[in-house]
């Protein structure tokens, strides 16, 4: 197998595991009902704006997983595995309470380095 097929799985498991991600935002789109996914959306909201701080090119940085061989397939395959888990430990939670739960444990990450580091 020579460097062009490794790349072309690569990319072919990348684009796999975007549309699993889409098919995932899509079911829980429908199941949600508007007036509840716009209270959802601006605490969402107001999470996103806090890591922004922290992180400024986090969108970069998932746009750039897509295009590097296998990156998105594992960085993916993780989350999937990290939400299968919180699902099974929290009955009867839903897709925003894992959203709220991995935004505040990124900024609960990111304040302790910033604290760490100004020490």
């Amino acid at each position: 197998m020579d460097y062009g097929q490794i790349f072309m799985y690569g990319w072919g498991l990348n684009i796999m595991m975007f549309l699993v991600n889409l098919t995932i935002a899509l079911s829980v789109l429908k199941s949600t009902d508007v007036t509840t996914m716009t209270k959802e959306h601006q605490v969402l909201a107001e999470l996103k704006l806090e890591i922004d701080k922290y992180y400024p090119n986090r969108g970069y940085e998932t746009l750039v997983s897509y295009f590097i061989p296998f990156v998105a397939f594992y960085k993916v395959t993780w989350r999937i595995i990290e939400m299968i888990m919180f699902f099974s430990k929290n009955q009867n939670t839903k897709m925003y309470d894992f959203m709220v739960y991995r935004y505040q444990k990124e900024i609960s990450v990111a304040k302790d380095n910033t604290t760490s580091e100004n020490k």
